[in-house]
């Protein structure tokens, strides 16, 4: 294939999603499919791989996971159409015809004499603007624009609050180096929200369907080792207070209903600490009004949720002839209540204080969660127990 050539089919791969272009690539000699995901931005190139039958992946990609980018550099397509702020519309018209991206074009940037960016301008207004205009009357000065050393992260977040189809990408002296589409940001965070789950739980993010059994073992057993030394705390708490269950036997079958129902308590509050925690939102809402809310949210639930576990103790004791049976009764509702309550400040504070420490606060947060919250609950039950009941 020549240069041309070549260069056709870079730009139509790159003008699709990831799927669509590797289906584009499916009948082209590995040669070419190699040459042509050189020339693609490095993170599309990659997405693009994960689609490709094996025998036309590079050698090096073929068994690896997914690499998720690092910065806009890695996300950015080559620009496309810049053109000097004194440019009339006449000029800027014959540009976009004697393009070959035409049909990728969405805005038209401008730069003035230091070669800077300067303005943007759309499409629609060179349609309805005298054609002896220059751009710098009709053009959106000092647009929003990405350095190419920011993190991907920080641009999905600056992203979610404009979503524009385009960003310019500019260096550290402001010159224009390329073109960011959103559509690219958005997957991006997709990703990483899809590993999120995963990660929760032990799944390191770059595990996929495709991952060896020996490298997804590798990946997932340390945590599996990590949250059996912590379930050995709340087994612990359990076992010192071996006598009160053994004279109240009915504690036993309540001890699973209040760890759980705090557990999910508490992973609520760290869902919504984790998004605020990727989307920048606590950057503008403080967290003691976050805890305060999550605190209140907590009891509330407790309180609720601990009415009906407490009228289920009553019967139950009730049943079996219990006197206490009231007293019990009002041991799961407090218990019910604090445990929620708690779990509502685990599932902030944990997050928080693992970034603060260095940790992955998505991958380290549920195994301290699970465990704060079931040795809040048991102990706070069986401690009641103990105290009003025996």
């Amino acid at each position: 294939m020549d240069d041309q050539g070549l260069q056709d089919l870079v730009r139509a791969a790159a003008s699709r999603v990831p799927l669509d272009a590797a289906e584009l690539l499916r009948g082209e000699p590995a040669e070419r499919v190699q040459a042509v995901l050189e020339r693609l931005p490095r993170q599309f190139a990659r997405d693009v791989q994960t689609h490709l039958p094996p025998g036309l992946r590079p050698v090096e990609t073929a068994t690896t996971a997914l690499e998720l980018p690092g910065t806009v550099a890695d996300l950015m397509e080559p620009i496309a159409a810049v053109l000097p702020e004194s440019a009339t519309v006449q000029d800027a018209i014959e540009f976009l015809r004697a393009s070959r991206d035409a049909r990728q074009i969405t805005y038209l940037y401008t730069s003035g004499a230091d070669e800077r960016l300067s303005g943007l301008v759309v499409i629609r207004d060179l349609l309805l603007s005298r054609p002896d205009q220059a751009l710098s009357e009709l053009m959106l000065p000092s647009p929003f624009a990405f350095a190419a050393s920011t993190p991907a992260g920080e641009a999905i977040k600056a992203a979610v609050h404009r979503h524009y189809p385009v960003y310019p990408v500019v260096d550290d002296a402001g010159r224009v180096l390329g073109t960011l589409r959103g559509w690219r940001l958005f997957e991006r965070q997709a990703i990483e929200i899809t590993a999120q789950s995963g990660q929760m739980v032990g799944v390191d993010k770059e595990e996929r369907v495709y991952t060896n059994l020996w490298q997804a073992f590798r990946m997932r057993h340390p945590w599996l080792q990590i949250n059996l030394l912590t379930a050995f705390l709340a087994g612990f708490v359990v076992a010192l207070f071996e006598g009160t269950i053994s004279q109240i036997v009915a504690l036993a079958a309540f001890l699973p209903i209040l760890a759980g129902q705090s557990g999910n308590t508490g992973c609520q509050a760290l869902a919504i600490t984790l998004r605020g925690l990727t989307l920048g939102d606590l950057a503008r809402y403080p967290v003691r009004r976050l805890l305060g809310k999550e605190l209140l949210l907590g009891a509330l639930n407790g309180a609720f949720t601990g009415a009906v576990a407490a009228a289920a103790m009553w019967w139950t004791a009730a049943h079996a002839h219990n006197p206490q049976a009231p007293m019990l009764a009002l041991v799961i509702w407090l218990a019910m209540v604090g445990a929620c309550t708690l779990s509502g400040l685990f599932g902030v504070m944990v997050p928080l204080l693992l970034r603060r420490c260095g940790a992955d606060p998505v991958t380290a947060s549920s195994i301290f969660l699970t465990t704060g919250t079931d040795i809040a609950g048991m102990g706070l039950m069986l401690l009641l127990a103990s105290t009003l009941v025996l």
